[in-house]
């Protein structure tokens, strides 16, 4: 079982921003999803994780290790797919497995051969082993990605956005060569796409400007709100009056009319109606009580 600790980790940048604000987790096997809106810190927290920045404070530990002493430690131990993940152009896809495989210290050939292959397979590229790697779309790329990550046989890899801008087909794809991933080593997940975490993740933060807002299981996140989410159809007009008499956590508009989703224990009145919450529902009221000032207990 691998262990990832982190303990009191904050990062300030030279222009001001408090990036990383004070925070704790600790992560073992499975898909961890971390979640929060673009500028969350989710980006700045992955970097510091695989030692590409250090903290200002606070520790790291890899399976007992302090990763922010020993920084090659985890590097040998590591898989990392940032969010922006830039090829070499005109190289094809196994040229280049090879290239960043020695530069992993794959040095026997055969195995270095083996492996590669494998990994191809592993994400559906075997096929596409001769093209170069600019060639490929958006889907094809992000999965070249995994494949680049996962040589040498990591024990935690870091996915950072990795569905962003993908098709549902290719997102489907990706998801579940993450979940076969996930199984025997630490998977840390960084998006704000919520849907990926609900089917991919067993454990879970969110995180908003730098600070950790919530720690859970999605279920057990999800199943705090019964009895607290309730729903009406409204006139886009009446939108900015709902925001100021109720607490609203969401609006979708259809049909020229805006669904919106309230956090009340009780009903707030007759013409909402209760419905089931999920997911998005944790997500936007831990993230309204936060901005709000308010201790959240979901």
């Amino acid at each position: 079982m691998n262990t990832l600790t982190i303990t009191n980790l904050s990062k300030r940048y030279p222009n001001g921003v408090q990036a990383i604000d004070d925070i704790s987790l600790e992560i073992s096997n499975g898909m961890f999803g971390l979640l929060g809106p673009n500028g969350a810190g989710k980006s700045s927290l992955m970097r510091t994780i695989a030692g590409l920045q250090q903290p200002d404070s606070g520790s790291i530990k890899f399976n007992g290790i302090d990763i922010l002493e020993n920084p090659n430690y985890i590097r040998q131990h590591l898989g990392y797919l940032p969010q922006e993940f830039g090829v070499y152009p005109k190289i094809s896809a196994y040229r280049l497995l090879e290239h960043l495989a020695i530069l992993k210290g794959i040095v026997n050939i055969k195995d270095r051969h083996e492996q590669i292959l494998s990994l191809l397979q592993q994400t559906n590229l075997l096929e596409h082993k001769n093209k170069a790697v600019y060639t490929f779309s958006g889907g094809m790329r992000q999965r070249f990605g995994i494949a680049q990550a996962l040589l040498g046989n990591p024990k935690i890899i870091i996915v950072d956005e990795p569905t962003a801008g993908l098709d549902p087909e290719e997102r489907n794809r990706f998801n579940n060569l993450l979940s076969e991933i996930g199984e025997n080593i630490i998977v840390l997940l960084s998006t704000h796409i919520v849907d990926d975490v609900r089917d991919l993740c067993t454990n879970m933060a969110i995180i908003s400007d730098g600070k950790m807002i919530l720690e859970s299981k999605p279920d057990e996140s999800i199943a705090v709100l019964n009895g607290k989410i309730w729903t009406k159809t409204i006139e886009k007009s009446a939108l900015e009056n709902y925001k100021l008499k109720t607490n609203l956590i969401s609006s979708q508009l259809s049909a020229g009319k805006m669904n919106i989703r309230v956090y009340s224990e009780t009903q707030p009145s007759i013409d909402f109606i209760s419905v089931s919450p999920n997911l998005a529902d944790v997500y936007f009221t831990v993230l309204f009580q936060n901005q709000h000032k308010e201790i959240s207990h979901v």
